[in-house]
């Protein structure tokens, strides 16, 4: 295809044509070592997303400012990476990770976060220019593969998101459109840097959060812990309710199969139960009678397998019929745990037959 290019842009486009297949090369390696960092981090992104430029788009580029370019080498973004994280400081992260892989040119690389001015307009965003290490890949058979440039750009998803809006309204100075529009585009800008910053902070106050209540959890502190998810399943670690489950599957020397206790959290909370010190005085003032209900549920049968909610489940019923909440009580409770099924009313007859014989609904009546 011919592109209109002078002899020194044409030349330039036959090494890239003759490069192609190095350049996929690089892009594989580029991203298996930053998957593979990002994934041992544990860091949740985005987006992590590579491109070789097209021949069409270079020839587009060597025919506005080809002449500056002397050898191919000295056009960095054929090979490209984009990585979009959630949170600002999840950029330095990944950006200490590219630090860390390849031999970054730090004369090419742009920290445009850093050149934003108070007045300025647009979203910013982290740009290394990189060259691949031979300590960490070397090919014999192209050994220019270590002599490619190429760039990595490191954003936030709102970043990415205003970058997109840009690119799609054409909109690239505060000349091209009038006052009002560029006043208004730059109001939106600081909305998304003012969300971006928010959501950062956001995150450092829910992480202080549960190092706070993991600490008074661990330190038996629970009447100052609210029940939630998070306390709850910390609480959960410290196996408040196994010394019951052991003692009831000991009744038919049943196996206990582990099973996530999450969906009782709204059965506790709409029972009334406000901390984990709540949760703690009913497996205390409960546990007896529970193991009793149990005696009734498992003492004729032969069941080896049973969920390692049985015990918090028998505390719950317990907790139920003794502030009077009957029968329908227990079907809401079962409509909680399990989902609305008619078979939740049967299965609540079925435990207040055999609750009339326990020793603690006779002292009530």
């Amino acid at each position: 295809m011919e592109y209109g290019l002078d002899l020194h842009g044409t030349m330039l486009l036959e090494d890239y044509r003759d490069r192609l297949p190095v350049y996929s090369l690089l892009q594989r390696v580029v991203m298996e070592n930053l998957g593979n960092m990002v994934k041992q981090a544990g860091l949740e992104l985005n987006a992590m997303e590579s491109r070789i430029k097209t021949e069409k788009s270079l020839a587009g580029k060597l025919a506005l400012k080809g002449a500056k370019y002397q050898t191919i080498n000295n056009i960095t973004d054929i090979f490209g990476a984009r990585i979009i994280t959630f949170y600002n400081e999840d950029v330095d992260r990944i950006a200490s990770m590219a630090e860390a892989l390849f031999d970054v040119d730090w004369n090419n690389s742009i920290d445009k976060r850093r050149m934003h001015q108070f007045n300025s307009f647009g979203y910013n965003s982290l740009h290394y220019i990189c060259r691949l290490p031979k300590s960490l890949y070397f090919n014999e058979e192209h050994p220019e593969l270590n002599e490619i440039p190429f760039e990595i750009q490191m954003r936030t998803a709102l970043q990415h998101v205003w970058s997109a809006i840009q690119h799609d309204i054409g909109y690239k100075t505060d000349v091209e459109i009038p006052f009002e529009y560029h006043r208004n585009l730059s109001r939106l800008a600081g909305l998304l840097e003012l969300a971006d910053n928010e959501f950062s902070r956001l995150r450092s106050d829910i992480a202080d959060y549960r190092r706070r209540m993991l600490g008074m959890v661990q330190s038996g502190k629970l009447e100052e812990v609210m029940l939630d998810g998070d306390t709850f399943h910390t609480f959960m670690d410290l196996l408040p309710f196994d010394k019951l489950n052991k003692k009831i599957a000991a009744i038919t020397n049943a196996e206990l199969q582990e099973a996530n206790p999450i969906r009782y959290l709204k059965l506790l909370r709409e029972m009334g139960m406000e901390t984990l010190a709540d949760v703690e005085k009913l497996i205390r003032e409960n546990s007896n009678d529970a193991y009793q209900l149990a005696l009734f549920q498992l003492g004729s049968t032969d069941i080896d397998i049973l969920s390692s909610n049985i015990g918090l489940q028998n505390l719950c019923i317990v907790q139920i019929l003794k502030t009077n909440g009957g029968k329908e009580g227990i079907k809401k409770m079962f409509d909680i745990i399990n989902g609305i099924t008619p078979h939740n009313e049967d299965m609540a007859q079925i435990i207040m037959d055999q609750a009339d014989k326990l020793s603690f609904m006779n002292k009530k009546s």
